[in-house]
């Protein structure tokens, strides 16, 4: 599930944490780039060094010109994308967490951003302001599946997390049980 769940203090607080970059599937990405980049960093360098650097082949047989020198460009620029991707990991870009609470009145949707002035990502409103959770479907070759906050006088704001399309039972479940708290109705099945 994209999102963990808690009611707390008398069911008076709904607190959703949403999970962001720290996913399995980005750790996963982020090692094998990492690990194919520096192969073919090597690579291009044991062929200008003539030094063996790998020890799974001998890359010394390689002509620097031009095989060398091509395998080395692809692996600085494999080396520059795994450290974004690491990055982003460590920065948990688009974590964070929905907070619904009843005894205030308030709503507090809050995301981690890249490091700047907005890093953080926050947007607060009144309950009173909600008028509906809105359920997006679209099917094909980009599905996209989403849950949205529609609140008087703004665009709608994202509920769930982008990227893995969530299944559309557990995409139910959420708006249903976030539009039973709110007391909204649930637009969109």
């Amino acid at each position: 599930m994209t999102v963990s769940t808690t009611i707390d203090k008398g069911n008076q607080v709904l607190h959703q944490k949403v999970l962001g970059s720290r996913r399995f599937s980005n750790y996963c990405w982020a090692m094998i780039v990492s690990m194919g980049a520096t192969g073919f960093f090597l690579a291009g360098i044991s062929s200008y060094l003539k030094v063996n650097l790998l020890f799974v082949s001998d890359a010394t047989k390689l002509v620097f010109v031009p095989q060398g020198l091509v395998m080395g460009l692809y692996g600085t620029a494999g080396i520059l994308l795994s450290l974004y991707l690491w990055l982003v990991i460590i920065w948990d870009v688009g974590g964070g967490y929905n907070d619904f609470n009843r005894e205030t009145g308030k709503v507090k949707i809050f995301r981690w951003g890249f490091p700047g002035k907005d890093r953080k990502i926050e947007v607060i409103c009144s309950i009173r302001d909600v008028q509906s959770v809105r359920l997006e479907l679209k099917e094909g070759i980009s599905p996209k599946r989403a849950l949205y906050l529609r609140a008087k006088g703004r665009r709608d704001i994202p509920l769930t997390r982008v990227g893995q399309p969530i299944s559309i039972q557990d995409l139910e479940i959420q708006g249903a049980e976030l539009a039973r708290f709110l007391s909204v109705p649930l637009e969109g099945l």
